[in-house]
Protein backbone atom coordinates (compact mmCIF):
# COMPACT_ATOMS: atom_id res chain seq x y z
CA UNK A 1 0.00 0.00 0.00
CA UNK A 2 2.74 2.60 0.79
CA UNK A 3 4.25 1.86 -2.64
CA UNK A 4 0.90 2.50 -4.36
CA UNK A 5 0.51 5.73 -2.43
CA UNK A 6 3.97 6.85 -3.51
CA UNK A 7 3.23 6.06 -7.18
CA UNK A 8 -0.02 8.03 -6.95
CA UNK A 9 1.82 10.93 -5.32
CA UNK A 10 4.50 11.01 -8.02
CA UNK A 11 1.95 10.90 -10.88
CA UNK A 12 -0.06 13.65 -9.19
CA UNK A 13 3.11 15.75 -9.07
CA UNK A 14 3.79 15.04 -12.76
CA UNK A 15 0.30 16.28 -13.68
CA UNK A 16 0.65 19.39 -11.50
CA UNK A 17 3.99 20.12 -13.18
CA UNK A 18 2.28 20.22 -16.58
CA UNK A 19 -0.19 22.78 -15.27
CA UNK A 20 2.68 24.92 -13.96
CA UNK A 21 4.94 24.73 -17.02
CA UNK A 22 2.50 24.61 -19.93
CA UNK A 23 0.05 27.53 -20.29
CA UNK A 24 -1.93 25.50 -22.83
CA UNK A 25 -3.01 22.97 -20.19
CA UNK A 26 -6.65 23.78 -19.43
CA UNK A 27 -8.16 20.87 -17.51
CA UNK A 28 -7.32 17.56 -15.88
CA UNK A 29 -8.96 15.38 -18.53
CA UNK A 30 -7.04 17.09 -21.33
CA UNK A 31 -3.73 16.59 -19.53
CA UNK A 32 -4.43 12.90 -18.84
CA UNK A 33 -5.62 12.09 -22.36
CA UNK A 34 -3.67 14.44 -24.64
CA UNK A 35 -0.14 14.85 -23.24
CA UNK A 36 2.29 12.28 -24.72
CA UNK A 37 5.03 13.42 -22.37
CA UNK A 38 2.89 12.36 -19.41
CA UNK A 39 2.01 9.03 -21.05
CA UNK A 40 5.68 8.29 -21.77
CA UNK A 41 6.69 9.21 -18.23
CA UNK A 42 4.04 7.03 -16.58
CA UNK A 43 4.95 4.06 -18.78
CA UNK A 44 8.63 4.65 -18.03
CA UNK A 45 8.08 4.72 -14.29
CA UNK A 46 6.36 1.32 -14.56
CA UNK A 47 9.05 -0.10 -16.87
CA UNK A 48 11.81 1.25 -14.64
CA UNK A 49 10.31 -0.44 -11.59
CA UNK A 50 9.99 -3.75 -13.44
CA UNK A 51 13.57 -3.38 -14.66
CA UNK A 52 14.70 -2.72 -11.07
CA UNK A 53 13.01 -5.99 -10.08
CA UNK A 54 15.09 -7.75 -12.77
CA UNK A 55 12.03 -8.80 -14.76
CA UNK A 56 13.27 -9.65 -18.28
CA UNK A 57 11.90 -8.43 -21.62
CA UNK A 58 8.71 -6.77 -20.35
CA UNK A 59 10.39 -3.41 -19.48
CA UNK A 60 11.82 -3.14 -23.00
CA UNK A 61 8.48 -4.08 -24.50
CA UNK A 62 6.83 -1.30 -22.49
CA UNK A 63 9.53 1.10 -23.66
CA UNK A 64 8.94 0.17 -27.30
CA UNK A 65 5.18 0.49 -26.87
CA UNK A 66 5.70 3.93 -25.35
CA UNK A 67 7.85 4.97 -28.30
CA UNK A 68 5.17 3.76 -30.73
CA UNK A 69 2.43 5.55 -28.78
CA UNK A 70 4.16 8.85 -28.00
CA UNK A 71 7.24 9.23 -30.24
CA UNK A 72 9.36 9.40 -27.07
CA UNK A 73 12.00 6.75 -26.37
CA UNK A 74 13.13 6.28 -22.77
CA UNK A 75 15.25 3.28 -21.86
CA UNK A 76 13.84 1.43 -18.81
CA UNK A 77 17.17 1.71 -17.01
CA UNK A 78 17.22 5.53 -17.16
CA UNK A 79 16.73 7.22 -13.79
CA UNK A 80 14.32 10.17 -13.78
CA UNK A 81 13.58 12.42 -10.83
CA UNK A 82 10.38 14.10 -9.72
CA UNK A 83 8.33 16.78 -11.51
CA UNK A 84 9.85 15.89 -14.88
CA UNK A 85 8.13 17.33 -17.95
CA UNK A 86 8.60 16.66 -21.67
CA UNK A 87 6.89 19.42 -23.63
CA UNK A 88 5.37 18.10 -26.91
CA UNK A 89 8.02 15.39 -26.86
CA UNK A 90 8.19 13.99 -30.39
CA UNK A 91 11.68 12.69 -31.11
CA UNK A 92 12.98 12.77 -27.54
CA UNK A 93 15.52 10.00 -26.81
CA UNK A 94 16.83 9.21 -23.32
CA UNK A 95 19.60 6.60 -23.11
CA UNK A 96 20.02 3.69 -20.73
CA UNK A 97 22.48 5.17 -18.21
CA UNK A 98 21.00 8.66 -18.18
CA UNK A 99 20.33 10.19 -14.77
CA UNK A 100 17.90 13.12 -14.53
CA UNK A 101 17.32 15.15 -11.37
CA UNK A 102 14.19 16.91 -10.17
CA UNK A 103 12.29 19.73 -11.92
CA UNK A 104 13.80 19.12 -15.37
CA UNK A 105 12.08 20.31 -18.55
CA UNK A 106 12.84 18.89 -22.01
CA UNK A 107 11.45 20.23 -25.27
CA UNK A 108 10.85 18.17 -28.41
CA UNK A 109 13.69 16.55 -30.30
CA UNK A 110 16.11 16.39 -27.36
CA UNK A 111 18.64 13.54 -27.28
CA UNK A 112 20.39 12.42 -24.10
CA UNK A 113 22.67 9.91 -25.77
CA UNK A 114 26.01 8.17 -25.77
CA UNK A 115 29.07 8.64 -27.96
CA UNK A 116 30.40 5.10 -28.37
CA UNK A 117 30.02 1.42 -27.55
CA UNK A 118 31.76 1.52 -24.18
CA UNK A 119 30.14 -0.26 -21.24
CA UNK A 120 29.16 1.32 -17.95
CA UNK A 121 28.03 4.92 -17.57
CA UNK A 122 27.92 6.38 -21.07
CA UNK A 123 25.01 8.84 -21.01
CA UNK A 124 24.58 12.27 -19.44
CA UNK A 125 23.73 13.15 -15.85
CA UNK A 126 21.45 16.16 -15.45
CA UNK A 127 21.13 17.98 -12.14
CA UNK A 128 18.03 19.70 -10.79
CA UNK A 129 16.03 22.53 -12.34
CA UNK A 130 17.42 22.23 -15.89
CA UNK A 131 15.79 23.30 -19.16
CA UNK A 132 16.89 21.71 -22.46
CA UNK A 133 15.71 23.49 -25.61
CA UNK A 134 14.23 21.96 -28.76
CA UNK A 135 16.57 19.72 -30.77
CA UNK A 136 19.46 19.95 -28.32
CA UNK A 137 21.84 16.98 -28.08
CA UNK A 138 23.67 16.14 -24.86
CA UNK A 139 26.10 13.32 -25.56
CA UNK A 140 28.37 11.13 -23.49
CA UNK A 141 29.04 10.59 -19.82
CA UNK A 142 29.00 14.28 -18.90
CA UNK A 143 27.43 16.27 -16.08
CA UNK A 144 25.05 19.19 -16.55
CA UNK A 145 25.02 21.29 -13.39
CA UNK A 146 21.82 22.30 -11.66
CA UNK A 147 19.98 25.46 -12.72
CA UNK A 148 21.51 25.32 -16.21
CA UNK A 149 19.91 26.02 -19.58
CA UNK A 150 20.75 24.31 -22.88
CA UNK A 151 19.77 26.39 -25.90
CA UNK A 152 17.73 25.00 -28.80
CA UNK A 153 19.81 23.07 -31.32
CA UNK A 154 22.94 23.01 -29.17
CA UNK A 155 25.29 20.02 -29.06
CA UNK A 156 26.88 19.52 -25.64
CA UNK A 157 29.82 17.14 -25.25
CA UNK A 158 31.58 18.58 -22.18
CA UNK A 159 30.65 19.09 -18.55
CA UNK A 160 28.58 22.16 -17.75
CA UNK A 161 28.89 23.88 -14.34
CA UNK A 162 25.89 24.98 -12.34
CA UNK A 163 23.93 28.13 -13.24
CA UNK A 164 25.20 28.13 -16.82
CA UNK A 165 23.67 28.68 -20.24
CA UNK A 166 25.01 26.68 -23.19
CA UNK A 167 24.47 27.57 -26.85
CA UNK A 168 25.91 26.56 -30.22
CA UNK A 169 27.64 23.65 -31.93
CA UNK A 170 29.70 22.59 -30.14
CA UNK A 171 28.05 24.01 -27.04
CA UNK A 172 29.70 27.06 -25.53
CA UNK A 173 29.07 28.15 -21.97
CA UNK A 174 27.65 31.62 -21.40
CA UNK A 175 27.25 32.59 -17.76
CA UNK A 176 24.01 34.53 -17.92
CA UNK A 177 20.72 33.99 -16.15
CA UNK A 178 18.02 33.75 -18.77
CA UNK A 179 15.35 32.06 -16.69
CA UNK A 180 12.12 34.01 -16.27
CA UNK A 181 9.34 32.31 -14.31
CA UNK A 182 10.64 28.84 -15.12
CA UNK A 183 10.77 29.21 -18.90
CA UNK A 184 13.67 29.29 -21.33
CA UNK A 185 13.39 32.29 -23.67
CA UNK A 186 15.01 30.94 -26.85
CA UNK A 187 15.00 34.36 -28.52
CA UNK A 188 17.08 35.87 -25.71
CA UNK A 189 19.91 33.35 -25.71
CA UNK A 190 23.21 35.12 -26.37
CA UNK A 191 25.50 34.13 -29.23
CA UNK A 192 29.07 33.92 -27.89
CA UNK A 193 30.58 34.00 -31.40
CA UNK A 194 28.77 37.23 -32.24
CA UNK A 195 29.74 38.71 -28.88
CA UNK A 196 33.40 37.90 -29.54
CA UNK A 197 33.28 39.36 -33.05
CA UNK A 198 31.66 42.53 -31.72
CA UNK A 199 34.37 42.83 -29.09
CA UNK A 200 37.06 42.48 -31.77
CA UNK A 201 35.24 45.04 -33.91
CA UNK A 202 35.29 47.58 -31.09
CA UNK A 203 38.98 46.91 -30.45
CA UNK A 204 39.80 47.44 -34.14
CA UNK A 205 37.81 50.68 -34.15
CA UNK A 206 39.65 51.86 -31.05
CA UNK A 207 43.05 51.02 -32.56
CA UNK A 208 42.07 52.76 -35.80
CA UNK A 209 41.12 55.89 -33.87
CA UNK A 210 44.46 55.89 -32.06
CA UNK A 211 46.37 55.43 -35.35
CA UNK A 212 44.42 58.35 -36.90
CA UNK A 213 45.23 60.54 -33.90
CA UNK A 214 48.93 59.69 -34.11
CA UNK A 215 48.94 60.40 -37.87
CA UNK A 216 47.40 63.83 -37.28
CA UNK A 217 49.97 64.69 -34.61
CA UNK A 218 52.86 63.63 -36.83
CA UNK A 219 51.38 65.55 -39.75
Amino acid sequence: MPSLKRIYSVIKEDIQTIYEKDPAAENLLEVILCYPGLHALILHRIAHKLNYWKIPLIPRMLSNFSRFLTGIEIHPNARIGRRFFIDHGMGVVIGATTIIGDDVLLYQGVTLGGTGKEHGKRHPTLGDNIVVGSGAKILGNINIGSNSRIGAGSVVIDDVPENSTVVGIPGRIVHQKLLIEGQLFHNRIPDPVTCQLNRLKYEVQELKSKVDEMSKKEG
